[in-house]
């Protein structure tokens, strides 16, 4: 009995781990932890892979979008799927789909057999999974907490996803890779996914599905399009974001690694590091917003944290010492990850539960529509005009993307309704 009571003092002190209370909620949060764990692992086995298979930015340039690209084309259909079927089997199906793919590239890897091309169609698999995972992951959160948490819920996640993907995950990666090679920090990853899976299939919620539109595909993806650009923060955000992204992905994950390894002569553990720091700025991020709930300028705050973040590029340009990447890495890990907190907190809150799927795809699409061009241009203009030269350009072109799009007229409409309440 005492213990209970001080488990429920420590819930109330504690408030971003309120939604833990939450049976189901609690698997999901545990089982993608585990894979987001993998997912650091492997974000930086694949880049030292590659440069080791062929030490040119273009052949990661190559892999980005062979990724990137079955993600957009399958992402509407995960939205459709996640709102008309039970959003756990679709959180399975992307998991079991991942660890196919992944798994594959790390027998290859053990084996000595894998090349470059493999690589190339084993992240196709990669992409298709994530394209099913993300929308239904963004749309049944709502269905496993009630929604005074879902602060706290957002910032649980995006707690352990730079825990997982940009902290321990890379340290781990960059360790298994120098004690056992790229193999089987890779099979780690695969393994993570069908731990994921299992811990999703345990879930108990059900939600009942009730749709009023026609029933055909595009019939409902249209239902979402029409909520989505009746909205000015929901398409200016998704426009302003393709625009960042654009400038962000390719440098970043093209880039850095390359600085790492042939600028700064780092190793794969430093590379591991350099992600490291991002992780630890997220994770500052989400402990203070999970205590402190959203901002009253809440989509203004949202817009100077993403400037912040990309102009962090420039400084991975202007690095000469290893230190200055993990500080650029760690500006740029806590004012992303505030900003997503922030958005999947507002879209959660805002947008019926019937369409969120839908909705969260779009969010996928639109967001990620430029990464296949980012990745595409990113080894050309680096061989033209040189690695360091590149990310500052990113980094100084990406500023007034992003913050332009907070003068469109209606975005900040929320903010002034709250002050007028």
């Amino acid at each position: 009995m005492e213990e209970r009571v001080e488990r429920g003092r420590f819930l109330r002190r504690m408030r971003i781990m309120r939604p833990l209370a939450e049976r189901d909620f609690a698997l999901l949060w545990a089982g993608t932890t585990i894979s987001l764990l993998g997912s650091g692992i492997y974000y930086v086995a694949l880049a030292w892979q590659v440069y080791e298979l062929s030490d040119s930015p273009t052949a990661l340039s190559l892999v980005g979008v062979a990724w990137s690209v079955p993600m957009i084309v399958l992402v509407l259909g995960g939205g459709v799927f996640s709102d008309r079927l039970d959003r756990r089997r679709i959180l399975i199906a992307g998991d079991l789909i991942r660890a196919v793919g992944i798994g594959t590239m790390g027998v290859l890897a053990v084996l000595g057999a894998l090349e470059l091309w493999h690589i190339v169609a084993l992240v196709v698999l990669e992409g298709a999974g994530e394209a099913l995972f993300g929308p239904a992951f963004g749309a049944i959160v709502p269905d496993l907490v009630p929604e005074e948490h879902l602060v706290q819920a957002n910032s649980l996640n995006q707690f352990v996803e730079p825990l997982g993907w940009r902290l321990a995950g890379p340290a781990l990666g960059g360790w298994a890779i120098a004690a056992f090679g790229t193999g089987t920090a890779f099979l780690l990853d695969a393994a993570s996914f069908l731990v994921s899976a299992a811990a999703i299939s345990l879930i108990r919620t059900r939600r009942v599905v009730e749709r009023d539109g026609d029933g055909s595909f595009w019939g409902e993806i249209g239902e979402g399009f029409r909520f989505v650009r009746a909205h000015v923060w929901l398409w200016g955000t998704l426009v302003s974001a393709a625009f960042g992204l654009l400038l962000f992905v390719g440098p970043y994950d093209v880039l850095v690694p390359y600085m790492v390894k042939n600028e700064l002569g780092g190793g794969a553990d430093d590379l591991g590091f350099v992600f490291a720091s991002g992780g630890v700025g997220a994770v500052l991020a989400a402990l203070t917003l999970g205590q402190r709930g959203l901002p009253r300028r809440h989509i203004t705050f949202m817009y100077g944290m993403w400037t912040t973040s990309i102009a962090a590029v420039m400084g991975y340009g202007l690095a000469t010492e290893l230190w200055h990447a993990m500080a650029a890495s760690f500006v740029g890990g806590l004012t992303f990850t505030a900003g997503i907190i922030v958005w999947s907190t507002l879209m959660q809150r805002n947008v019926p539960t019937e369409l969120l799927g839908r909705v969260s795809s779009l969010d996928w699409l639109v967001s990620v529509s430029l990464i296949p061009v980012s990745f595409a241009i990113t080894g050309p203009v680096a061989a033209l005009i040189g690695p360091q030269a590149t990310l500052i350009g990113a980094g100084a072109l990406g500023v007034p993307a992003t913050l332009l799009f907070l003068f469109l007229p209606g975005m900040r409409d929320s903010e002034r309704d709250q002050d007028s309440s």
